[in-house]
């Protein structure tokens, strides 16, 4: 008998989240109804851990108290469908729901000079549906959040004086799927292209010549640059498992064709053991989805509703984890 080969695991679980998921209950009453709690959307800094809710509330963890906050977003049960942290001078959060909403919440601190009380700023009446992205400027001052109907809109934060001025910024044809900020500049992903907005200049400018000639998920990320803006470069996942890295005029300087990577053997991530029904949900065709760089130099992390990939861009390996079961709500 052949012996299978194995291929050895370049990541794995550090560790299981029980102690933040058993601080969120499974279920909540609302009037004489009980009601199951969705995990809908979630964020992470080295201080907090953040967990939108299909219930409107806000979970927020604490790593350095271990202990759990939640924030309500009052009114009508409103999922929330996108969360962003941000540590700068203050702790602040920002929640995008279903119904167009924001929501940013500046944390108390108990270091001093620091803020000492909850404060909150809404954004209504611009967002025309669900909230898919937020992206901060590094100082707090900029939050741009984008709607599932193409929305961007550009929200000036003076914490000192407790103002909050959103403004419509751009109107795309399709919805937006990922936003990153930085160095003046907005990264936008939508379903069909994906642009970089200058806001100094207030000029787009697309991604390539053409919009893809397939809409779908695909996402979006800056590489870190050193310290001005013509550094910046960006990698922009494209339908047929390819990967564009682009400069900050949008000029596409390099394509790689992943297909051959998922035709090989993947190495998985070891995961622990999840508890209940194990399955594996796969679709029809693999794609690469939002985007992100990860912990070493040209590692790019990749994500959708059915995998999580690791891709090193400059050896051109890739490791992967799958969703197995299917009893999970995130």
């Amino acid at each position: 008998m052949a012996t299978q080969l194995t291929v050895p695991s370049v990541l794995k679980e550090f560790c299981p989240l029980y102690y933040l998921l058993n601080a969120i209950p499974p279920k909540v009453q609302r009037g004489f109804r009980s009601v199951l709690v969705y995990l809908t959307a979630l964020d992470c800094s080295s201080d907090f851990l953040a967990v939108g809710s299909s219930i409107g509330m806000l979970y927020l963890y604490c790593r350095r108290l271990a202990h759990m906050n939640k924030y309500s977003l009052e009114g009508k049960c409103d999922t929330i469908t996108a969360v962003k942290l941000l540590s700068c001078f203050d702790d602040l959060v920002a929640v995008g729901t279903a119904s167009g909403r924001v929501a940013i919440f500046q944390l108390v601190s108990p270091l001093p000079g620091r803020n000492k009380q909850l404060r909150r700023f809404d954004v209504v009446g611009l967002h025309k549906g669900s909230v898919t992205s937020l992206a901060w400027s590094t100082n707090g001052m900029k939050l741009f959040s984008g709607d599932d109907k193409g929305r961007i809109v550009f929200s000036a934060l003076d914490l000192d004086q407790g103002v909050c001025k959103p403004v419509l910024l751009l109107e795309e044809s399709s919805g937006v799927v990922q936003m990153e900020y930085s160095h003046q500049v907005l990264l936008v992903s939508t379903q069909q292209r994906s642009l970089l907005y200058c806001t100094q200049k207030q000029e787009v400018q697309q991604l390539g010549t053409k919009p893809r000639k397939s809409s779908g998920r695909f996402g979006a990320c800056f590489l870190p640059a050193l310290c001005k803006q013509s550094d910046l470069q960006v990698f922009a996942a494209r339908p047929g498992l390819r990967l564009w890295r682009s400069d900050i005029r949008g000029q596409v300087e390099d394509t790689r064709l992943l297909k051959p990577l998922f035709n090989a053997q993947i190495p998985q991530f070891e995961l622990f053991p999840r508890p209940g029904p194990i399955g594996a949900c796969r679709p029809a065709d693999q794609q690469i989805g939002l985007l992100s760089c990860f912990l070493r130099d040209g590692w790019i992390l990749s994500w959708n509703e059915y995998s999580i990939y690791v891709l090193d861009y400059l050896n051109e390996v890739q490791t992967r984890g799958e969703r197995r079961n299917k009893g999970s709500d995130m």
